[in-house]
């Protein structure tokens, strides 16, 4: 009885003793009447009586109680006569059942309480993604450790069963420190936001990556560059960029690249663009209190820039939610979000504004997020901009590099035109759809960004290529 209390749990107890005893045996509550009606009307006689143990008999058969916790009560129901042994065995039954099920329902509540958990750093780091610092904090505040910052944020792609073994690593590592978080969206990432000082010792040698990846081949891990806590959606990116680059290393993990965020370096063109741009979406007002408000469209169509369908998991809405959503900021924008050019567009405006109308990227503290003076009124004039120029020729040098495979330019330029489609990027190529895959996995490499996972470089390579054709013929050679 007690090896099966301790190998199988109550269920394998209840079972052994109805086999033992020939006859029904299970745990009845005089509030849910669940069970044989002799067993329920004994539990509830059990409670209005105040005795420990009962017996009620039927026309053929008797129904033997012990109480248990909580008002529950093992039961069995017997046929008669039953065996002479049967109340001692289910006496000393009853000591070792509501162990049990002491034990399990602990199990249940701890279970409950790490989901709970969990949920909540999803929270935060959905807040965070979406430029929410305060309420971040807050939350934050109510677990342990304290939102890092500055921060560099590691992604640690991993088994989907090893994820708890990876975080305990990580917090063991980082003595604590690091805020650890189960990717909502891909189960098999880890996303540790770790302190600065913590964080990596150079980009060749960074000990916290190294014992990560371990030897492990199907480990990697991708490392931010160091940021602030408000740039966390940019560190976000940079980290994933950089697991694409891990993958094909002999060490499994890589620090992101050399090179100006785009929203870094559009912020002094780019800012009053961005707000007047995302205008029409922060001014909604919903018709129906239940309807979501431009918080919610905006943290949706973030999402969904970012991941695509998988933003359901994100955002934990359903994929029809999702559509109508995505349809509702198409006619609040006036933009058709299948095109490759507009999502790039409310992408970079979104990512110009984090946390909203009069906020915007990589301002410093204390100084007044407004726009400068002369602000561009359209993409193109932000792109314009000297500084996205540079940004655009440093982002696409490596496509025409001494390194760059053949075609790398050409392959670029028809995934772009062909709004990162495949299919049709290969036919105008002519060559098969997995010769172009293989072309781009080889230039993620080269550029040391994601393209066919998101979230994927594709909309800045885009804003790149118009901002190299707005320069004209320099740009372009360069």
């Amino acid at each position: 009885m007690h090896r099966l209390a301790h190998s199988g749990g109550s269920a394998a107890l209840l079972e052994w003793l109805a086999a033992r005893l020939d006859g029904w045996t299970g745990v009845v509550d005089a509030d849910a009447a669940a069970g044989p009606e002799l067993a329920v009307r004994g539990a509830e006689e059990l409670r209005a009586r105040g005795v420990r143990s009962a017996v009620l008999h039927g026309e053929r058969s008797a129904a033997l109680l012990f109480a248990l916790d909580g008002g529950r009560a093992l039961a069995a129901v017997l046929d008669l006569p039953h065996h002479p042994e049967a109340p001692a065995l289910l006496a000393d039954s009853a000591a070792a059942l509501a162990l049990v099920l002491r034990a399990e329902e602990a199990e249940r509540r701890e279970e409950r309480a790490e989901l709970a958990e969990s949920r909540a750093r999803e929270a935060v780091l959905h807040l965070l993604m979406n430029g929410r610092l305060s309420t971040a904090h807050q939350i934050a505040e109510a677990l342990t450790p304290s939102l890092p910052d500055p921060l560099r944020m590691y992604v640690v792609e991993c088994r989907a069963g090893q994820r708890g073994e990876v975080a305990r690593l990580c917090e063991e590592l980082t003595g604590g420190r690091a805020w650890i978080v189960r990717c909502p969206v891909y189960v098999r990432h880890l996303i540790a936001l770790v302190p600065a000082g913590l964080a990596a010792v150079s980009a060749e040698h960074d000990p916290l990556s190294e014992a990560l990846a371990g030897v492990a081949r199907d480990r990697a891990v991708g490392v931010s560059g160091q940021l602030l806590l408000r740039e966390a959606p940019a560190a976000y990116t940079q980290a994933f960029h950089a697991l694409a680059v891990a993958r094909g290393r002999a060490g499994r993990h890589a620090r992101f690249g050399p090179g100006p965020e785009l929203e870094l370096a559009a912020h002094a063109a780019g800012t009053g663009w961005a707000e007047a741009l995302l205008a029409p979406l922060h001014t909604y007002e919903p018709r129906r209190p239940q309807d979501p408000g431009p918080q919610e469209l905006r943290a949706t169509a973030h999402a969904w820039l970012n991941f695509g369908p998988h933003a359901t998991r994100l955002l934990k809405i359903h994929r029809n939610t999702l559509a109508t959503r995505l349809r509702l900021i198409e006619s609040v924008l006036g933009r058709d979000l299948a095109r490759l050019p507009e999502q790039a567009e409310l992408s970079f405006a979104l990512r110009l504004t984090p946390g909203g109308p009069g906020t915007s990227a990589g301002v410093p503290a204390g100084a007044s997020p407004g726009a400068p003076a002369g602000a561009a009124a359209d993409l193109d004039g932000v792109l314009r901009h000297p500084d996205l120029a540079a940004w655009a020729r440093a982002h696409l040098a490596p496509l025409t590099g001494r390194e760059a495979p053949p075609g790398a330019r050409a392959t670029v330029r028809a995934w772009l035109r062909h709004d990162a489609h495949l299919v049709p990027a290969a036919a105008a190529l002519g060559i098969s759809v997995p010769g172009t895959r293989k072309r781009l996995t080889r230039i993620e490499a080269l550029l040391e960004r994601s393209l066919l996972q998101s979230p994927s470089a594709r909309h800045d390579l885009w804003l790149a290529h118009r901002a190299e054709e707005l320069a004209g013929p320099a740009g372009s050679a360069a």
